[in-house]
Formats: C-alpha cells, structure tokens, sequence
C-alpha cells in the first residue's frame, strides 16, 4: 500500500524516471497518467509506480514511434500487458542481433563459396533482399545468397528472365504474413508465460517454421499445376 511518504514530488519523479517534469506534464495533460495527489494549487505528489509508466511511455513514443494517443489507448486497456509485450520485444531482438552478429560470413568468402556475379549480389543489397555490415552477411543472407546460387545453377538465370527482381514477389507476399505472425506471437505469449520461456518457444519454432513454409507452397505448387492443367484441358 502506498502512504504520504512513499510519494514522489515531481523533481524527485522526473530524476528516477529519466524524463523531464516538462514531459511529464505534458504526459499529464494527454491522460497519459491519472491525476496526481494535490495537497496546494502548487503542490502535487506522485505515487511511485508513476516511474515505471513514465519510462514505458518514454519508450513506446521513441523506440517504437507510437503516437501519444496510441500509447493511452494501450495503457488504458492493460498496462502490465504493455509492458511485457515491450520487454519481450526487446530480448527477442537481443537475441536475433546476437546470433546475427556472431555469425557473420565476410564478402570475399561468399564469393568463394557461391557462383554469383558481383552485380547480382550488388542488386540485391540495393532492393534491400540482402543487408551486409561492414563485417559481412548475417545467417539469412548467406541463405538468401545460397538460394539463388542454386537455383542459377539449375537454369534458372538471366538468359529465361530470371532475375534478382523475382525474389522481390516472395519478400512482399512475405512480409504482411511475418506482420500477422509477430502479432499473433507476441499476443499470445506477453503475459502468459516467462519472457525467458516466450522466448524459448520463438526460437524452437524457427526451423519448423521453415519447413511448414517449404512444405505448404510445395503443395500449393502442384494444386496450381493441376489446376492449370485441367483448365487448358477443358
């Protein structure tokens, strides 16, 4: 239970929470906090778990670029749960830039594993297919790069169309379905198990993930196949 003495005048809120009474008030007058403890026109005090959804606004808004309107709805329907869907956010990337960083294969030794002309490799990092450091591609892109490797290898080149561009159709068909699948994740592990456990559970669910993709459009490949088949038939 929180007494008199346990709150927080608002230079003492504003040096724990890391955010200046400037922010904060105006956090105040966006309904961003309830309202303060009033003892004088003014004189205001703060309970000390001011601090802790103070530091959660601040990051919403610069981490995650929500608008402040946003952040009250969030806030206002379950902050606990806001608050762990960031903490999970944050070590779920952690770890992704981790072993990104450890795993990185330099450029000269992608040329000499993999048969592919330099301004392929150059147009994919300019479409954004490929995203090398300084120190080289991370795990996926020496994937990505492996991919077309094998597919040039097998006729699949310039010579029929094929090209770079190609890769851009799997990326965007991609991309709203990873949106949906982040969602989903996050909404149902933030809050109901550990972070380290949610965690746990993305990571052993990576490489299945892969092969559940690989098997589906395999399917969907032959149904199309067939499909097209019986309708030039008919």
């Amino acid at each position: 239970m929180t007494t008199n003495d346990d709150m927080l005048k608002m230079s003492e809120l504003s040096e724990q929470s890391g955010v200046s009474a400037g922010t904060i008030k105006h956090y105040l007058r966006e309904g961003l906090l309830p309202e303060p403890v009033r003892t004088s026109r003014n004189m205001a005090y703060y309970p000390p778990d001011f601090v802790e959804r103070i530091r959660l606004i601040k990051r919403l808004q610069e981490e995650r670029f929500m608008p402040l309107r946003v952040i009250k709805d969030v806030l206002d329907d379950d902050p606990e749960r806001a608050a762990a869907l960031v903490e999970l956010e944050d070590r779920i990337l952690e770890r992704a830039i981790s072993v990104q960083e450890s795993g990185r294969v330099s450029r000269a030794e992608v040329k000499r594993r993999y048969e592919i002309p330099e301004n392929v490799l150059a147009r994919m990092e300019e479409l954004g297919v490929l995203s090398p450091t300084s120190r080289g591609y991370d795990a996926d892109d020496v994937g990505i790069i492996e991919a077309i490797s094998r597919f040039r290898a097998g006729g699949y080149d310039e010579s029929l169309g094929f090209t770079v561009y190609d890769a851009l159709r799997y990326r965007e068909h991609l991309q709203p379905l990873v949106e949906e699948e982040v969602g989903v994740l996050l909404d149902r592990l933030a809050g109901e198990v550990s972070v380290e456990r949610a965690v746990a559970i993305i990571a052993a669910g990576s490489d299945p993930l892969r092969d559940l993709i690989g098997a589906v459009h395999s399917k969907l490949l032959l149904a199309e196949l067939r499909r097209q088949r019986n309708g030039r038939r008919s």
